[in-house]
């Protein structure tokens, strides 16, 4: 941690860690006029706690905050021990928070202006390098003003911080990574949501949209999850949910309508497959092929009604 500033890697940007208190999960979101953003600032590990290292970053912070946090160590004393081993910590803007809401922040005197932070109960919200002194503010006000889950009320901080003007530099990209609460053998299942836009003129707005559509696939995979349990009806329900939030995606709706064929229900789903059969007609081709891998039962009549409907009416 003894580098010159000068070979520092650039992440000036606004940011925000935050726990709910609610459900336990962590998250880190963060938008720069700065390439992939996300693979520099953010950093998160279930049942530990979420890092944001920005500015002048010392990614070094990100992994090592995690390890402290992970034996134990609080966020508000893992922190400023790291601080005191950086020979250069004027320059850096550090966020992290731990699994039971300890927080802890830092912005060095020698970050770029506009630049500053404010924090609350389970959260903090920082920026470096804005065009004016309002931005973190809006975005404190804008998450704690918030409702619905932790990924929606972060986002909610990001686009108050564009609004209020943001990265003086303008907009690049951006990340949004939501972890659980529950510490696991396997970390990886403990990934809620983990989201990035590399390069994008609206990346907060593009996030947003990402976000709808995670939240749509995760319908599709409660609905797996409760026809595997035999639990058709709340399937088809969770289908009909995901569709509903991707309407433009026709690869939820054929799920939806192969489940339903499967079910013998093809009043149902003749008019589904007939739509997406309309927007790419290799989905019928793909129906083809799904009873060799068990997807669907081989039944020569129900295949030929369900092909019936690539026939123009």
């Amino acid at each position: 941690m003894t580098a010159k500033p000068n070979r520092f890697p650039f992440a000036h940007t606004f940011s925000i860690v935050a726990r709910d208190p609610a459900t336990g999960e962590m998250g880190v979101a963060v938008q720069s006029h700065w390439f992939s953003v996300g693979s520099v600032v953010a950093w998160g590990e279930p049942g530990v706690g979420v890092v944001a290292t920005q500015s002048m970053v010392e990614k070094s912070y990100g992994p090592q905050g995690l390890e402290l946090m992970r034996i134990g160590i609080s966020a508000p004393t893992a922190l400023p021990a790291l601080l005191q081993a950086d020979d250069n910590r004027e320059v850096r803007q550090v966020a992290m928070v731990d699994h039971l809401g300890r927080m802890a922040v830092h912005t060095g005197v020698r970050c770029i202006a506009c630049a500053g932070h404010v924090s609350g109960d389970g959260f903090s919200v920082q920026a470096n390098m804005m065009l004016n002194d309002t931005v973190w503010p809006a975005m404190a006000e804008a998450y704690q003003g918030a409702a619905g889950p932790l990924a929606e009320r972060m986002l909610a901080a990001l686009l108050a911080a564009q609004t209020a003007g943001g990265d003086i530099r303008g907009q690049q990209s951006a990340s949004l990574l939501v972890v659980s609460g529950t510490a696991s053998a396997n970390p990886w299942e403990g990934i809620l949501v983990d989201l990035r836009v590399e390069d994008h003129p609206q990346p907060v707005q593009e996030l947003n949209r990402l976000l709808g559509v995670h939240r749509a696939y995760e319908w599709m995979n409660q609905g797996d999850a409760f026809l595997t349990e035999g639990q058709v009806e709340q399937a088809l329900s969770a289908y009909r949910s995901a569709a509903e939030l991707a309407p433009d995606m026709d690869e939820l709706p054929f799920w939806h309508a192969l489940t339903l064929a499967d079910l013998d229900r093809m009043e149902e789903a003749a008019p589904i497959f007939k739509a997406v059969f309309r927007v790419n007609p290799n989905w019928a081709e793909l129906v083809k092929r799904l009873p060799a891998a068990g997807l669907l039962r081989d039944d020569p009549e129900l295949m030929d009604r369900i092909l019936a409907q690539q026939k123009p009416e």
